[in-house]
């Protein structure tokens, strides 16, 4: 991806051929998109709006702010405005994917102008000033993709509508994180953007292989305390739960397109024995690998 200055998006070029509703609702509250990937969304950008995001299909590396992460289907994340933000695939087929994200996209001008007048709108404002440091929600993703479905299916007032009662559940969901530190200009910190994202790629590259802090430190000249304190600023997670998260990623990849024992796949993630990939397997999913095979593996 890179990271320079992420572009800014102008509204006016968010027509339909890219996926998004009609131009003729460029004056409305609400408007929705969809894509696949590739495509030419899908690029480290901000703008002024607000946009609450589903992913229903890959998974990958998500960059919100000065946050990076991994993500994966039932991913759903709001951001603010100016907050730069991408979603980067890394399992996707050589041919693409036709749908990968739904996204709501929708300013916050009207809501609080329209506040003045009507109170309840006003149990908004702290999940509007929450996301600007980007929100990513848990246990919440069929809900959304039901949300989702019925404001991409409405128009005018019933549109409205079906989004006022979705930001009404959002603002009351209470398992939530915070992704980035706050934000204050769209083209701060490249470098240590650019230092992290190097150091993502070799831990993407070299999970497997018995990784450990100290060699990734010291791979990037840095002490252990200082790599400490920089990972966690900028991933939201420390060293090891990130990498425990990673392996139980690519073990999922692995249960799901092979019929490899679970006990290879423990050790082709870097896991040393079987039981404990079980225990942070379960951690990580609730649920045992074979379980997890067994739930949506198909017919495999």
């Amino acid at each position: 991806m890179g990271q320079s200055a992420p572009s800014r998006e102008d509204p006016l070029c968010r027509n339909s051929e890219l996926g998004y509703s009609p131009a003729s609702d460029l004056d409305r509250l609400v408007r929705c998109v969809s894509h696949g990937t590739p495509s030419p969304l899908i690029r480290w950008h901000y703008h002024e709006d607000y946009e609450i995001h589903l992913v229903v299909a890959t998974s990958g590396k998500m960059f919100v702010g000065d946050y990076i992460g991994t993500f994966e289907p039932g991913n759903l994340v709001m951001t603010g405005p100016r907050l730069p933000h991408n979603w980067i695939s890394t399992n996707a087929p050589a041919e693409g994917v036709a749908l990968r994200d739904h996204c709501i996209v929708f300013d916050r001008a009207p809501i609080d102008r329209a506040a003045e007048r009507i109170s309840e709108l006003k149990e908004a404002f702290p999940l509007l000033d929450r996301s600007a440091r980007g929100i990513e929600f848990f246990g919440l993703s069929e809900i959304a993709l039901d949300c989702f479905t019925r404001i991409q299916s409405r128009q005018n007032m019933s549109r409205l509508s079906a989004f006022l009662d979705f930001l009404g559940v959002l603002a009351e969901w209470k398992d939530y994180r915070l992704l980035s530190n706050p934000w204050t200009a769209a083209t701060e910190d490249a470098d240590s953007m650019a230092q992290i994202d190097a150091i993502m790629g070799f831990v993407n590259e070299h999970y497997a292989d018995g990784l450990s802090m100290e060699r990734v430190a010291r791979n990037f000249d840095m002490s252990k305390s200082h790599f400490s304190r920089v990972f966690h600023r900028r991933t939201g997670n420390t060293f090891t739960d990130f990498l425990i998260r990673l392996r139980i990623s690519r073990a999922c990849q692995l249960l799901l397109q092979s019929q490899a024992p679970i006990s290879t796949i423990c050790h082709d993630v870097g896991f040393n024995n079987v039981a404990n990939f079980n225990r942070r397997f379960l951690d990580v999913k609730s649920m045992t690998p074979s379980a997890f095979r067994r739930k949506f593996g198909g017919d495999r």
